[in-house]
């Protein structure tokens, strides 16, 4: 059995994920599917193939294997709350982990594949690398994507020094959804930020989208499970790829709602002319930021 298990940084997955498919290998491939749109169409492109070769697709987004969540989610589409009216996602926590260049680091690619999460092009900020996992949440239980978003966001702490790079430490979304319910996102980096969850209000209750079901294997190892029960045929063949994509998409489209100040709608954010990554070579200077500032920032 061929398998591409791939856990690099987001800014290449796109392009490794499309090549592993065109040369017929199944799929287990972190999230985030990319970090700008074009890398999103690529995704798509590999999710598509994978169909057309009958490839089984899994990603990281490991709530989808995760019993209470799946038990949940079951009973909130059959109705347990009621219609969905608004929604809560948070991503608020301290800022995971960042670098100071090191003597043996050469060169700025050097630095910045290493300093990774500090590096916009390279991680997507924030929003998209770490928020992408609630917004996914809140997808699965409207099944569907949001039309437009409204966001704002910035930098308060983070000092303009070389290891924090170029992204921001909090985002505040605003979501529409084709049946007018909003869903108030928040992403974090900070002491006391407020906790990571989802929660679904409904005409009929509310839930946090696990409260409904039984625990359950630990879900980062259910996830290659599911892989392995897909690949041989215990189960129906799964491709995650598409929905992971568009939840990343998702995220994307509330950075550049926050990154410009405007209003950004599903369409254009999926048909955008943004390709952040530039071409690489190690021989090559790439200087950090400026820090996108709202009002001044162009998508293109």
């Amino acid at each position: 059995i061929d398998i591409l298990i791939h856990g690099t940084t987001p800014y290449i997955r796109p392009y490794h994920i499309l090549a592993a498919v065109k040369e017929g290998k199944h799929i287990f491939t972190e999230k985030p599917a990319a970090v700008d749109p074009a890398g999103i169409r690529t995704f798509l492109e590999a999710a598509d193939l994978a169909d057309k070769k009958g490839l089984s697709f899994v990603t990281g987004l490991q709530r989808r294997h995760q019993k209470p969540y799946v038990e949940t989610m079951k009973k909130i589409h059959d109705g347990a709350i009621g219609d969905i009216t608004s929604m809560r996602a948070y991503w608020c926590g301290t800022l995971p982990f960042v670098y100071p260049r090191k003597p043996e680091w050469k060169t700025d690619l050097e630095y910045h594949l290493r300093n990774w999460f500090g590096i916009n092009w390279v991680c997507g900020d924030n929003i998209v690398e770490q928020h992408v996992h609630n917004l996914d949440i809140i997808n699965w239980a409207k099944d569907a994507y949001p039309t437009s978003v409204f966001a704002s966001g910035g930098r308060t702490w983070k000092p303009n020094e070389e290891r924090f790079g170029d992204i921001y430490d909090h985002f505040s979304c605003d979501y529409e959804y084709a049946d007018g319910s909003h869903l108030l996102s928040m992403s974090r980096h900070w002491q006391g930020a407020g906790g990571v969850f989802e929660e679904i209000t409904g005409t009929k209750g509310k839930s946090n989208c696990q409260d409904m079901g039984e625990d359950g294997r630990d879900p980062y190892v259910q996830e290659h499970i599911n892989l392995v029960n897909s690949i041989m045929g215990n189960e129906e063949r799964r491709n995650e790829g598409h929905r992971t994509a568009y939840s990343t998409l998702t995220a994307i489209m509330g950075r550049m709602s926050a990154y410009t100040g405007r209003k950004i709608t599903w369409d254009e954010a999926l048909n955008a002319d943004l390709d952040i990554v530039p071409k690489l070579d190690w021989n090559t200077a790439y200087p950090v930021g400026p820090v996108p500032a709202p009002g001044a920032h162009k998508l293109a």
